[in-house]
């Protein structure tokens, strides 16, 4: 039995099967990581130098950019160096800080693709109003608030979760540090106060959820009024990036968090961990990158001939 206050590390699950196999997921891990690496910063930078992507679309995307890089770096690289290194610490300081920079990354991308689903909704509804309702300005407040609320979220998570004792050893069952399996570890009825503002959270994300829900109804309703077909196809160029991204955050997210515990299992916990902390900041990019016109010529302007086959 342990303590908080003797607890100097914690134990992360380990990729199970052979020296081989815990290999083979550092290099794995190392081409997801490069891929998240090289997808974003490509994102970011052309976004920064092309003065034609200058508009609050992709000024958000650059934020989520942004929030992709901090997402996968604060899990991915301690987990490839315990592979490699053949060892399961983490130190308490190393837990604390994982749990509020993942917590942060997560919040803030969430706030953030609300954000960006009110940007499509105005750019597609309300296209007369749209420099208006999002200025530069207003486009900064948003992208704080987004930041803000993400900062504030993961705090309270952080120092709640932190503040309770742990008796229940120090192994946690996740490749990172996560919030449900490190209050597994806590031996006190005082994890009802985490639990409740999981819950509390849980309620405002589905807030966040329901806002996406209705703005997409709005931009499909709109976009099927469009007379002409090149019209519509433009709009939905647009609009489906997006859509595929907040979908692929929120069924992963979902279902890590709120799968029944009749099909809960190591195995199945840690591949879903890997779904959802992993695989979207390494995608998202591409996502992005794939259908998108100005996005490409931007990226053949910064780097010349690279897109001149597509």
């Amino acid at each position: 039995m342990a303590n908080s206050s003797s607890i100097t590390h914690f134990l992360l699950l380990p990729f199970p099967g052979t020296r081989q196999l815990q290999l083979l997921h550092f290099w794995l891990f190392l081409a997801i990581y490069l891929a998240a690496l090289m997808g974003n910063g490509l994102i970011i930078t052309t976004i920064a130098w092309d003065h034609h992507l200058h508009t609050p679309m992709y000024f958000f995307l650059l934020n989520l950019a942004l929030l992709d890089l901090g997402a996968i770096s604060t899990t991915v690289p301690k987990s490839m160096a315990n592979s490699l290194r053949d060892t399961r610490d983490i130190s308490y300081a190393g837990c604390v800080l994982q749990v509020f920079v993942f917590a942060f990354c997560i919040s803030s991308e969430y706030f953030l693709l609300t954000t960006m689903s009110y940007d499509r909704y105005v750019a597609i509804c309300r296209p007369l109003h749209y420099e208006t309702l999002l200025g530069s300005r207003v486009c900064l407040h948003l992208a704080a608030a987004a930041w803000g609320c993400g900062f504030l979220n993961a705090l309270l998570h952080t120092a709640n979760t932190f503040s309770l004792p742990f008796c229940q050893g120090n192994a946690v069952e996740q490749f990172f540090c996560e919030i449900p399996q490190i209050l597994k570890l806590s031996c006190s009825t005082s994890y009802l106060r985490e639990l409740w503002l999981l819950v509390l959270t849980a309620c405002f994300f589905f807030v966040c959820f329901v806002f996406i829900v209705v703005s997409y109804v709005q931009i499909f309703r709109a976009v099927l009024r469009i007379p002409s077909q090149q019209g519509r196809h433009k709009a939905f160029a647009t609009c489906l990036p997006h859509l595929a991204v907040v979908s692929l955050f929120l069924s992963t997210g979902f279902f890590a968090y709120l799968k029944p515990p009749s099909i809960s299992s190591p195995s199945l916990d840690l591949v879903v961990s890997v779904l959802y902390s992993v695989v979207p900041p390494a995608v998202n990019p591409l996502i992005y990158s794939l259908r998108n016109q100005e996005l490409k010529a931007a990226l053949s302007r910064l780097i010349p001939g690279c897109f001149q086959n597509q």
